[in-house]
């Protein structure tokens, strides 16, 4: 034991003699032991710890007389003193899992006695079992590994040992292990010559398949260390290769050729119907392959050879930076893609078109897109017509503002009745298809209800920010208001080519407010830098949803666009009630943004960045006791 005071097992002052006698001499035996060892008294105080406690742990003389619950490096183990309660009462030792940074312990509470008389405290041994567990990680990884790899070949295989015990078998053999079960006496006849397999031609009977020609094979498996032996066997299956090479079979391959052609021919109306196109992509080689309503959608002449250059070509000049960073992310990720793009066709007009790609990789491990495209064009011209009728409204209404309370219901209310005029239109086109999609129009009514009470709420909050209402104050997660938003506007920020993009902390904690106020704040951050970036056409237009912890307690959420940015002049006039950079804003958003945040106790502060662009952001405190008077006043 050290005698400097700084480490080492000590004793603590007040405690019977007969417990610091004890105490006493476990210190001598406890500093020689390599292992960290912490003692308990009866009362639950850190009696003492030797010096490989001291060194692992990070515990200090400061320590002893206190808690376990008040020591932060023992706060991983959550029942530690009802364990050492129980240990003390009942007289029997103890286990637990103790993990500290990335570092894994098992903790031994064993009872501590005086001679042979009564228990009076419990002792913490912590063995570091962190190598031991990553060896154990790595056998499970390796062993999943294995497994996803055998599950990848479509064919079945099984592994047996010298007794015809199933080892392990992948997914297709599972599949059909019932059927395979009655080939049995083969795989005996097979395995039973030892080293010298040949594989074996039979002719096997599956219920609601028929009749199926499989190959038999099978390989011995040693494995280094290990005397016992296995056997690897397959089950391929050369049913078609087996039909095709038979003259009898000529008019079963006619008629499944005519159902072929009939599907296609199904296929090709319902993709000129729906404008629809469909494509097939082999990455390393970029061959490409199109439908024939694709090559009607892009204008191209049927059959002509579809290379990335001259689809490029057809792009719009604004949408080129944006595809070829789609097309490099897809190279390389082997994920599904989805994105919008515009056409710019000989005649100068503009398609707007929708792609989804689904990316596989084929028995070579070669990457490989099939996906299809979607002629979008009307339903673009007619958002921007619904967009361009919400602009006029929005117009009439700022220039019949009568007050900033007007202006503010006015600015704040406009999302939700546009959402009301797009879910009655969707409604009214669902009722006039035939038949009548009812069950769609019920759900659009039931949006359009929705979006009217959300309207109701919105004239609520942005009133009881003038009056001394009571706000709609509950716990929320910022993560969940700003997904909620970002799904709101998700349509808006893709009709503006908006890149939307959002990291969300994991371990955010509640807050205390309002959500419709603070939603009505993170929307109109996004809106104001969805403007922010109209005017960029040398870069993508990428939006950026970050949340985040801050020191004391507090959460923060911050929009960053990668717009013109903002004049440092005119920073601390931003946030000012009337000030707008925006040719026909009203300059009242930021303004009420602020006092929303304000009254949660929070700040909102925009910053310029160091490329281009600005990010707005806002802080507000977090826990039950964050807020504790969130409404406004």
């Amino acid at each position: 034991m050290l005698n400097d005071g700084c480490t080492g097992l000590r004793a603590v002052n007040g405690d019977d003699a007969a417990t610091n006698r004890a105490v006493t001499d476990l210190i001598n035996i406890l500093d020689t032991v390599q292992v960290p060892m912490v003692v308990v008294r009866r009362d639950l105080m850190i009696a003492g710890f030797n010096k490989a406690a001291a060194d692992v742990l990070r515990l200090s003389p400061s320590d002893i007389g206190q808690a376990s619950r008040d020591i932060s490096v023992l706060a991983g183990l959550p029942r530690l003193e009802e364990q050492c309660s129980q240990v003390i009462v009942s007289g029997v030792e103890s286990r637990a899992d103790f993990r500290d940074g990335d570092r894994w312990f098992v903790t031994r509470i064993a009872p501590f006695k005086e001679g042979d008389s009564q228990i009076i405290g419990a002792v913490l041994t912590f063995t570091n079992v962190t190598a031991f567990r990553a060896s154990i990680d790595q056998v499970i990884y390796e062993h999943e590994c294995t497994k996803a790899i055998l599950n990848t070949v479509a064919d079945p295989l099984v592994v047996l040992s010298a007794d015809q015990r199933i080892q392990s078998g992948n997914r297709a053999f599972y599949t059909l292990f019932f059927e395979l079960a009655s080939l049995r006496t083969k795989l005996k006849a097979m395995v039973a010559d030892g080293e010298a397999f040949q594989a074996v031609e039979v002719e096997h009977l599956f219920p609601g398949e028929g009749q199926r020609t499989l190959i038999l094979d099978a390989r011995p498996l040693t494995l280094p260390g290990h005397p016992e032996r296995r056997v690897l066997v397959t089950f391929q299956d050369i049913t078609a290769r087996k039909q095709a090479e038979t003259v009898n079979d000529l008019r079963a391959i006619a008629e499944h050729k005519e159902e072929l052609r009939r599907s296609e021919a199904f296929l090709v109306e319902a993709q000129r119907l729906s404008l629809t196109g469909s494509f097939y992509w082999r990455v390393p080689t970029d061959e490409i392959t199109w439908s024939e309503q694709l090559y009607r959608i892009f204008g191209f002449d049927q059959g002509a050879p579809v290379t990335p250059e001259l689809i490029g070509a057809r792009v719009h000049p604004e949408d080129v930076p944006l595809l070829h960073d789609i097309i490099e992310r897809a190279r390389g990720a082997g994920t599904d893609i989805e994105c919008e793009y515009r056409l710019q066709m000989p005649d100068g007009s503009v398609k707007y078109l929708h792609m989804v790609a689904h990316g596989t990789r084929d028995e070579d491990g070669r990457l490989e897109y099939i996906g299809a495209v979607q002629d979008v064009t009307a339903r673009r011209l007619s958002e921007q017509a619904l967009g361009k009728a919400q602009s006029e409204l929005a117009h009439v209404t700022r220039a019949t503002a009568l007050s900033a309370l007007t202006a503010s219901i006015a600015h704040e209310v406009n999302q939700p009745l546009s959402g009301i005029i797009t879910n009655a239109s969707t409604c009214l086109r669902m009722l006039a298809t035939d038949p009548p999609n009812v069950e769609g129009a019920r759900e659009t009514a039931r949006r359009t209800i929705r979006d009217g009470n959300r309207a109701c709420d919105v004239i609520a909050r942005v009133r009881a920010l003038f009056t001394k209402k009571e706000s709609a104050i509950e716990a929320l997660d910022l993560n969940e208001v700003a997904r909620e938003v970002m799904a709101l506007s998700l349509s808006d920020l893709q009709g503006n080519r908006v890149v939307l993009q959002s990291e969300l902390a994991r371990d955010l904690p509640a807050i205390i407010g309002d959500r419709i106020q603070l939603q009505q704040v993170i929307l109109n951050l996004l809106r104001n830098a969805s403007d922010a970036m109209v005017d960029v056409h040398d870069r993508l237009r990428q939006l950026l949803v970050r949340t985040e912890r801050e020191d004391g307690d507090r959460v923060r959420v911050s929009v960053r666009d990668a717009g013109v940015g903002v004049d440092p002049q005119s920073m601390d006039k931003l946030l000012d009630a009337f000030y707008t950079t925006k040719t026909d804003g009203m300059g009242i958003g930021l303004s009420i943004s602020r006092s929303i945040i304000e009254r949660h106790g929070g700040r909102l502060w925009a910053e310029a960045n160091d490329g281009p662009g600005a990010t707005f952001s806002f802080s507000v405190p977090s826990g039950p006791a964050s807020v504790p008077d969130a409404a406004p006043r």
